[in-house]
This record gives C-alpha cells, sequence and structure tokens, in this order.
C-alpha cells in the first residue's frame, strides 16, 4: 500500500481526532475491547470478510466515532485500511434502523475528512474518500438468519419513486454453531462466540451473576477459549459484562414500569367512566387511542 497525498489526508484526520476525544461515559463493550486490543486479530476478522490476505496490521487505523444517536452500551468500531472505511456495529437486538444510524455515522466521518482535506469541497479537484463498509455483527438469543442485508430505503415511506440515495448494511448472526466459513477464517470471533455461549450456559443456571461469570471466564481459560485475552483482562471483561447486563435490566426495568403506569391509568379511567355511566365512551376508547389520550387529559390522569 503506498502513501498517496489523500492518505497523508486521512493521516491528518487520525491526528485531529486524536486530539479531540470526548470523554466516554460507559466502557466498551466486549466485543470492540476485544478487537481494538488486537489489531492483528482485526485485520484477520477484515481479512475473513473480504477474501483479502493483507498481514500488515500497522497499516489499519482504528477510528473512535463519537456520536450523539449513541445509546448507552452501544459502540461501533471503525478503521480504514486499504481505502476502505470500515464500520462495525455489534448488536445483541435487531434494530431495523441501523441503516439510518450508519448514514448518520458515515456522514460525520466523512465531514471530518473534508475538513481535513486539502482540496475545497467547493473546488473543481474531486475529494477521495475512502469507500464504506457496514457490518453489524448480531450474538442475540432471537433467532436470525445466517445474513441479511438491511437497506436504507426500507425506511423510505413512497415505495413508488426510486430513491436518490441507498445504504445496505450487512448483518451477519455471529451466534456460536452460525456462519462456520467466516469462524473457519477468523479463530479470534469463533472464540468470543464460544465465549458468550458458554457465558449464557453458566448464567443460566441460577447462580449469583457475578459467580457465574468467574466460573465461565474459568472454563474458557483451562480450554485454551480467548485464554491470553482473559488472563490479561479479566477484570475489565467482567466488569464490562456486569455492567451491560445491568443497563439492559435497568432498560427493561423502566420499559416496564411505564407499561404499567400506563395501564394504571387506564384502569381508573375504565372505573370512573363506568361510575358515570359512559359505556359509550368507555368502548369508543377501547377503539381509538386519540380519544382515550383526551379523556386521560379531562380526568388529570
Amino acid at each position: 500500500m503506498q502513501r498517496t497525498k489523500q492518505q497523508n489526508s486521512w493521516r491528518r484526520w487520525f491526528q485531529w481526532r486524536g486530539n479531540h476525544k470526548v470523554h466516554r461515559q460507559v466502557k466498551d463493550r466486549l466485543f470492540r475491547f476485544l478487537f481494538e486490543k488486537d489489531k492483528e486479530a482485526l485485520l484477520q476478522l477484515y481479512n475473513a470478510l473480504n477474501g483479502t490476505n493483507y498481514t500488515d496490521a500497522s497499516k489499519l487505523q482504528v477510528v473512535t466515532i463519537e456520536s450523539a444517536v449513541y445509546v448507552v452500551m452501544k459502540n461501533d468500531l471503525a478503521f480504514v485500511i486499504t481505502g476502505t472505511l470500515n464500520l462495525y456495529e455489534h448488536q445483541s437486538t435487531y434494530n431495523p434502523n441501523l441503516p439510518v444510524r450508519f448514514l448518520i455515522y458515515l456522514a460525520e466521518e466523512y465531514q471530518k475528512i473534508v475538513e481535513q482535506a486539502e482540496e475545497s469541497i467547493y473546488g473543481t479537484k474531486q475529494i477521495s474518500l475512502p469507500t464504506p463498509q457496514c457490518i453489524v455483527f448480531y450474538n442475540g438469543e432471537k433467532e436470525m438468519p445466517e445474513e441479511q442485508i438491511l437497506k436504507l430505503s426500507d425506511a423510505f415511506e413512497n415505495k413508488d419513486r426510486k430513491a436518490d440515495v441507498e445504504l445496505t448494511v450487512r448483518m451477519l448472526n455471529i451466534n456460536h454453531g452460525h456462519n462456520r466459513a467466516l469462524m473457519e477464517k477468523c479463530r479470534t470471533l469463533e472464540e468470543y462466540a464460544e465465549f458468550v455461549a458458554i457465558s449464557r450456559q453458566y448464567m443460566s443456571e441460577g447462580k449469583p451473576m457475578q459467580e457465574a461469570l468467574e466460573e465461565a471466564v474459568e472454563y474458557c481459560i483451562a480450554h485454551g477459549i480467548l485464554a491470553d485475552f482473559l488472563r490479561k483482562y479479566r477484570a475489565e471483561v467482567l466488569g464490562m459484562i456486569l455492567e451491560e447486563f445491568d443497563v439492559e435490566k435497568y432498560e427493561r426495568t423502566i420499559k416496564r414500569e411505564g407499561y404499567d403506569d400506563g395501564l394504571q391509568k387506564v384502569n381508573r379511567l375504565t372505573i370512573i367512566l363506568l361510575e358515570q355511566n359512559r359505556t359509550a365512551d368507555l368502548l369508543r376508547a377501547a377503539k381509538d387511542k386519540e380519544y382515550q389520550e383526551k379523556l386521560l387529559r379531562e380526568y388529570k390522569l
């Protein structure tokens, strides 16, 4: 890979980003932590996905994306190699809005490159941009196909008109036992999938969460599954998994509390309407959400 004028521009961009990092409010996810700590593994993953055989991991430049659309514990891994901007995201839940999120990430990254380029975006010379590749690694417990393509155009309202903009996201199921060909080419990814599966198995046995995870880590080290990584970063790994579990549990609790609160309001409204013999209004409210909201406001519920 020869050094070009545009590569120098990208290098200035990376240096700029390094001096303008935003303080992170949450720890990285294990998936990201694993591959950021091991560039050789990240290069191996890139090769496995693209059918390439690059060997110089020093040419791979990891970039941290900071964005207002971040949700707690939902972090991305981004890097540039051979003129390709790779945006990788790890998901434990299916999200149809991922193409929109990737579009926002990509626009932000391109803006930074344009700001650091020698040429002007309003000039006559075209600014060279790294080619984007958007991939999601899914390891949730809900059954998903081996691979599927998510499209930005799926969100467009007017399906009769061909859109002038498209963005596709490749979503790969990396649960243990899936995408065997990919796993065989990237041993670190396979061991990560094994570690997740083993951790889930131990946590399903009813033991205290931390005790179960400690045993899962011990098992993996003893059986050569991410062994060196777990020995070196044992405390960080346990902290990440426990924090992620707590955040997901908190989010489920908030949703449940919101549902229960809404149900209580509707129940109180039902009692009031029955006491006032407003059965017609009760039936209408059961079918018409907007009318139900109007009655809730009317009774200050």
